[in-house]
């Protein structure tokens, strides 16, 4: 194995250096005019003919902020133009909340997204952390909005979808804006104080837990409006992107890092209680891998899987990589385990030959079942998100949210 691909040798760390530095050059195009974000074709070119949205601004606001704290020329302006966009054109000052999007034209999405809230709230923390003048606003509505629609304190989780105008809720439930939830509350309790989000991010978790032992450490992602797991949820369209049937092996690795850094964080020294937390996410992380690793024959990780754990929609997601990177760098790091570092170099491995494009830069966002590119999931490279973060946590602190871990430099040596 190339040291390059190995954790903890300074190979692997200029490696990832270089990806890093090709992701800021890459995204640089993004701002509409508005500042919400154009979706990025395969060179970086934006794609005027798509819709501009919430979600992928927010991303690219967080991305940015990190950049500017890492010194990268011209992040601030990026930055404040997805902030303008976030208090402007996206920002619902009729209804409250922030729409969907805004389609080609100009016209607003209809429907407010619990997922893109979460992001609102990642978006707001980051740029605070950069020291943006406009962050702190924008976080302090964002925190609002989502406390007064989004979060159930008597239930200990967030509900998913209102209409435009907040008057309708819909009936279904989803882990994966609570996943992002939980990712935001633990900013914003990092980066503010505000403890009682690392609360809730614990409250939810526990929730999880709960679910992921009832089905073999695989997570359900769809329930009712009483959280009654509905594990046939979109059994006819199951690469939906945000929706898929069964089990989602890539979740499966996120949860356990953001399980890994809540508990780090909220038990610190107490490693007794600690401890179950941590051999939850070495249960799922083991679990993702099983199922989803090579399970075909080829290298990648399978999009999604059955109840059984067999593959499903066989097309590898950058995002499952980036995750995995993730996981398997913190999860060796807190445990010490060779089983990680292993896994970590696969994937690098994996990622170097297949996923990164040398060309153009930035990440492939979807592989099929022969590792050719395709795009029948995620066409384009919409944000860089995911592929900048796996070039950064796995040597920051496990314990700090990424924005505030690389503003502290609160390096692994």
């Amino acid at each position: 194995m190339e040291k390059k691909y190995c954790i903890d040798t300074q190979e692997n760390r200029d490696f990832l250096r270089e990806i890093r530095e090709r992701l800021f050059v890459f995204g640089h195009r993004f701002p509409s005019p508005g500042g919400s974000s154009w979706y990025l074709g395969d060179d970086g070119t934006p794609w005027t003919e798509k819709n501009r949205e919430a979600y992928v601004t927010c991303r690219m606001a967080h991305v940015y902020s990190i950049a500017s704290l890492m010194g990268h020329e011209g992040s601030e302006a990026l930055v404040d133009a997805a902030v303008k966009g976030l208090r402007g054109e996206l920002r619902d000052k009729e209804h409250d909340g922030w729409y969907e999007g805004l389609t080609p034209g100009g016209s607003h999405l209809s429907g407010k997204q619990c997922y893109a809230h979460a992001f609102v709230i990642l978006a707001g923390t980051s740029a605070y952390l950069a020291g943006r003048p406009e962050a702190e606003g924008l976080l302090q509505e964002a925190l609002e909005v989502y406390d007064r629609y989004y979060w159930n304190e008597e239930e200990g989780l967030s509900c998913d979808n209102w209409n435009t105008e907040f008057t309708v809720m819909d009936d279904y439930r989803g882990l994966n804006a609570n996943m992002h939830s939980v990712e935001a509350f633990l900013a914003v309790a990092d980066a503010a104080g505000k403890e009682e989000y690392r609360v809730r991010a614990g409250r939810i978790i526990d929730h999880v837990l709960g679910w992921a032992k009832d089905n073999h450490w695989r997570i359900p992602e769809h329930y009712t409006k009483d959280w009654e797991p509905d594990l046939e949820k979109n059994r006819e369209k199951p690469d939906d992107p945000f929706k898929p049937y069964g089990a989602t092996p890539g979740h499966g690795l996120e949860w356990a890092r953001l399980i890994t850094q809540w508990a780090l964080s909220t038990y610190k020294e107490d490693k007794e209680s600690m401890l179950p937390y941590i051999k939850a996410s070495e249960e799922l992380f083991r679990r993702a891998v099983e199922d989803a690793w090579n399970a075909d024959g080829a290298p990648g990780i399978c999009y999604t899987t059955g109840w059984d754990g067999k593959p499903i929609v066989h097309e590898r997601m950058h995002w499952t990589l980036a995750e995995g990177i993730n996981t398997a760098a913190v999860l060796y790091h807190v445990t010490k385990k060779q089983e990680y570092a292993d896994a970590y170099a696969a994937f690098m491995q994996y990622l170097d030959e297949k996923v990164l494009d040398h060309v153009n830069g930035s990440w492939f966002h979807q592989m099929d079942q022969n590792n050719q590119v395709t795009g029948t999931v995620w066409p384009g490279k919409p944000d860089i998100y995911h592929a900048l973060q796996a070039t950064l946590i796995p040597y920051y602190a496990p314990e700090a949210s990424i924005a505030l871990a690389v503003k502290e430099k609160r390096q692994i040596s």
